[in-house]
């Protein structure tokens, strides 16, 4: 049977000048469907190469890549914006909200390049921010703002939530909160979700850990008893 996603012999070189990069050296893992997945490795070790190359904002140099039944290393530039727009939804570190657009209106926005979205209203009250909704981003808390991006990528009803150190930015207590977040919500609703951390102490979170190391995949461990993010200390 096949995975919902698999990477097979994934490499990644990146040019600089004359000197040659090996972001990915062979990268294989699989991801079930629905699966809460954390990518762990410490800083260059590949893991934001994975989610770009798993977000189709780059491209592979080599290897196979399968997403529900699609090879998106074959994939155009063209058809890599479908894919994106479609099938990903992305929370970044630094929430990457536009700054005069409110709450809700930030996540209205994503809605109309998708082709089933979910309802605005019910995803920000999912959330938590229903009476902060029509606030500008300069009036929310990092963490209200990080609500906000979350609120944004599920509301385009994406296959993937990809999440780049989605608790980097934040204190301990907000990140728990955080995390907790996109654990219910991606339990909730049967999402995919896919975290990359240097966080080793949130691995327990998780249904499958994938750990990257020097551009290679050092073990993929399966969590049959993930710890709710509330008993995690770190």
């Amino acid at each position: 049977m096949s995975k919902y996603i698999e990477f097979k012999d994934v490499k990644k070189i990146y040019k600089m000048g004359e000197v040659e990069i090996n972001a990915l050296n062979g990268a294989d893992f699989t991801i079930d469907e629905g699966e809460f997945v954390i990518i762990a490795g410490a800083s260059g070790a590949g893991k934001t190469t994975i989610l770009n190359i798993l977000g189709g904002m780059d491209k592979t140099t080599s290897g196979n890549i399968t997403v529900d039944g699609n090879r998106i290393d074959k994939l155009n530039n063209k058809q890599l914006i479908t894919y994106r727009r479609h099938d990903i939804g992305f929370v970044f570190q630094f929430y990457n909200l536009i700054q005069n657009l409110t709450a809700i209106e930030n996540v209205e926005l994503a809605t109309q390049i998708c082709k089933d979205p979910l309802n605005i209203e019910e995803v920000i009250e999912s959330v938590g921010l229903t009476s902060r909704k029509d606030n500008f981003p300069s009036q929310l808390s990092g963490g209200e703002q990080q609500r906000v991006a979350i609120a944004r990528a599920l509301a385009k009803n994406p296959k993937l939530l990809l999440c780049d150190e989605p608790t980097g930015a934040l204190d301990y207590n907000t990140g728990k909160a955080i995390l907790k977040l996109l654990q219910d919500t991606g339990r909730k609703m049967g999402k995919t979700v896919v975290v990359i951390t240097q966080n080793l102490s949130i691995t327990p979170m998780g249904d499958k850990l994938i750990k990257v190391r020097n551009g290679k995949i050092e073990n993929q461990e399966i969590n049959k008893n993930p710890t709710p993010v509330e008993r995690i200390e770190w």
